[in-house]
C-alpha cells in the first residue's frame, strides 16, 4: 500500500521550532523527488521546499534561511526542520512524492494527509 505519513505538527510560539517527518511506504523512496507543501486557511496550496533524489534542494522565498529539508533514504523518510516560525507559517503541511513514469510519460504523485502547524503570536 502506497502511503505517506506525516508527523511532528503542533502548536508553537513565534520564533519557535518544529521538525516535521514524512515516512513513506509502498514506493521506491530513493528515486522519488520529495517535497513539502502547505495550505493556509482560505489560500491555495503552495510549495515550501523540495529535494531531488540526488539531494538538491529548493525553497520558497518565504522560508529561505529558516527551513531545511532533508531526506534519509535508509529510513524512507523526509524531514522539514522549521526554525524561526512566524504566525504566517500557520498551515496544514503536506508531504509529496513524485517521480517520472517513463511508460506513461507522466509524473506519478503521492500525497500525505497533512499535519497542522499553528504558530501563535
Amino acid at each position: 500500500q502506497v502511503q505517506l505519513l506525516e508527523s511532528g505538527g503542533g502548536l508553537v510560539q513565534t520564533g519557535g521550532s518544529l521538525r516535521l517527518s514524512c515516512a513513506a511506504s509502498g514506493i521506491r523512496f530513493s528515486i522519488n523527488a520529495m517535497a513539502w507543501y502547505r495550505q493556509a486557511p482560505g489560500k491555495q496550496r503552495e510549495l515550501v521546499a523540495d529535494i531531488t533524489s540526488g539531494g538538491s534542494t529548493n525553497y520558497a522565498d518565504s522560508v529561505k534561511g529558516r527551513f531545511t529539508i532533508s531526506r534519509d533514504n535508509a529510513k524512507n523518510t523526509v524531514y522539514l526542520q522549521m526554525n524561526g516560525l512566524k504566525p504566517e507559517d500557520t498551515a496544514v503541511y503536506y508531504c509529496n512524492a513524485k517521480r517520472f513514469n517513463y511508460a506513461t510519460k507522466r509524473f506519478d504523485e503521492v500525497w500525505g494527509q497533512g499535519t497542522l502547524v499553528t504558530v501563535s503570536s
